[in-house]
């Protein structure tokens, strides 16, 4: 006898049954997966009133002592390089006698720090010299969120989580949100400040600091561009037989090899579109002699950030293969060559400002970024502990150096700590630049403690936020506390620079002293501007330790 319910089942037609028991459930999940995260709320409304002050501030006469003669100024930046990467740090490896030679003939800074471990936010604090987190410049601009459930899923199921997790968000910027991430349009850049003040001003190289229309160089207060917006390029044509190319681990190296020169790691000069074939580090140099060449009559400011050594690893194979014939493994060999290379181009820079006769009036600085990235396999930064998406000191202490013939005593070491943030500060004294009252900046000028007319500490204390991660020194006293992982670390610098000691447990009265001067130094800043779009994944000590993107 056949049940009622089967009865009933009998009288549905065999479509209605399939759209039931199959279509309708597959239609509900694929709309829980498909529902878009997408939301307006991520907005990122210009600061008028602080636009409107700038632009005050930029319009304004200037008021200088013209009796003081405006040096040049120059600013080199290294991608991704590590302090111990370079023989000025104790590298036995590479030859640098460039930047060995730059050394030589100015300072050293033995304790010079920049203000974020990672590209965009670290050359937001350089250009700007103030603490990026204070206009919410605090994390790196994202290309692409997880923009719902299922992007979700595949994202923090199948990329290499040894490296990346993904934040579960259920709201994201839309696509018109991310194009508004950038240094915010009320900062004054070092070049406006220059610009206003009489300099020609030019940047070659990444810029990393918003690609839409407003936030472009150009627009930024330099006369002249050449390079690329985004995080990275290609150095060469990738099927070129005289250039070796090597692939690092994971999600973030292939996307860097996926990407190549398209969108903002396109070649540009100015707005023009260029299809550039010289490798690319060598060509920055030769773009750098040119502007010094153009407008070696009148004050210049020149701004080379280097993509080298940031990944891709490309390198001329000639190069390549003298260093693989000491025994450096190929990937070593590469990331080596890249060194050298770049250090022959900071060669071809210094060299011509000598030409045109300027070395006497020339201030020159050279900073990476951030620390070397250990993810790639191709350094380490020991003994420093971490490196790059990391507050320990192989990602924030890195390479810095000044030279100013006739003003900074050559073969100086100095060995107090000193931050990207003077940058700004230093050019703007030495150019008599006054700066604006309206807002505050968080840099000194460096030449009066190199030449011992001031004997103080340029900097008390020093302090650094992403996200969750934060991290305040003061003296030889450094904390970095992970919210998210539960970790909170002490280190005494002076006898334990390797940070390998937590003293924490033994100090909890230098504990609270540091925690309460990093609450009051948060206190003066502004939410981030865009939401994280996750975490990358450290270990230290056998426990996980994320850094926020």
């Amino acid at each position: 006898m056949t049940s009622l319910s089967t009865n009933r089942k009998s009288f549905l037609p065999k479509w209605l049954r399939l759209f039931l028991y199959i279509a309708l459930p597959l239609g509900i999940l694929l709309f829980v997966l498909l529902k878009p995260f997408t939301s307006h709320e991520f907005d990122i409304a210009p600061d008028e009133e602080g636009i409107k002050q700038k632009t005050a501030f930029l319009s304004a006469s200037v008021v200088r002592d013209t009796t003081v003669r405006q040096p040049n100024i120059i600013v080199l930046v290294a991608d991704d390089l590590g302090k111990t990467d370079i023989p000025l740090y104790g590298n036995k490896t590479v030859k640098t006698p460039f930047i060995d030679s730059l050394a030589a003939q100015g300072a050293t800074f033995t304790e010079g720090y920049v203000t974020a471990a990672i590209c965009s936010p670290s050359r937001a604090g350089l250009l700007t010299g103030r603490y990026q987190q204070r206009f919410g410049h605090e994390t790196q601009p994202v290309n692409r969120y997880a923009r719902n459930y299922l992007e979700q899923i595949l994202a923090n199921t199948f990329i290499d989580r040894q490296q990346l997790e993904f934040v579960k968000h259920t709201k994201v910027p839309t696509l018109e949100s991310i194009a508004q991430q950038g240094l915010p349009l009320q900062e004054i850049t070092l070049a406006d400040l220059l610009r206003k003040n009489g300099y020609a001003t030019g940047i070659i190289g990444k810029w990393h600091l918003g690609a839409n229309t407003p936030f472009q160089p150009l627009n930024r207060g330099f006369d002249y561009h050449y390079g690329f917006y985004e995080a990275f390029s290609w150095y060469a044509d990738t099927t070129d037989r005289d250039f070796v190319n090597v692939r690092a681990k994971g999600i973030m190296d292939s996307h860097v090899w996926d990407h190549g020169r398209q969108g903002g790691s396109l070649i540009r000069r100015g707005n023009e579109i260029l299809d550039e074939k010289e490798y690319l580090t060598y060509k920055l140099a030769h773009e750098a002699v040119d502007f010094i060449e153009q407008k070696k009559d009148k004050p210049f400011f020149l701004y080379v950030p280097f993509n080298a050594p940031h990944t891709p690893f490309q390198a001329p194979k000639h190069d390549v293969e003298k260093l693989e014939a000491k025994g450096l493994t190929r990937k070593q060999a590469v990331y080596a060559a890249m060194i050298e290379n770049l250090d022959n181009a900071i060669g071809a820079i210094v060299q011509k400002v000598k030409a045109v006769g300027q070395e006497d009036n020339t201030l020159i600085f050279f900073i990476s970024d951030n620390g070397g990235a250990t993810y790639t396999g191709a350094t380490d930064n020991a003994p420093l502990k971490g490196g790059k998406l990391s507050l320990y000191e192989g990602g924030l202490n890195v390479p810095f150096v000044v030279k100013w013939k006739g003003h900074v005593p050559a073969g100086t070491v100095f060995n107090s700590p000193v931050i990207s943030l003077d940058i700004f500060a230093t050019a703007a004294a030495v150019s008599g630049s006054q700066l604006p009252t309206d807002r505050g900046y968080d840099g000194v000028n460096l030449i009066p403690y190199l030449t011992k007319a001031d004997t103080t500490l340029p900097h008390a204390t020093l302090f650094w936020r992403a996200g969750f991660n934060k991290a305040v020194r003061k003296g030889d006293w450094k904390l970095v506390r992970n919210e998210k992982d539960n970790i909170l670390v002490l280190y005494d610098l002076s006898i334990d620079k390797n940070e390998r000691n937590n003293l924490a447990a033994t100090h909890p009265e230098k504990v609270k002293e540091l925690e309460e001067a990093l609450s009051a130094w948060e206190k003066t800043l502004v939410s981030p501007r865009w939401p994280s779009s996750g975490f990358f994944v450290n270990e230290f000590d056998d426990k996980e330790d994320r850094f926020t993107l």
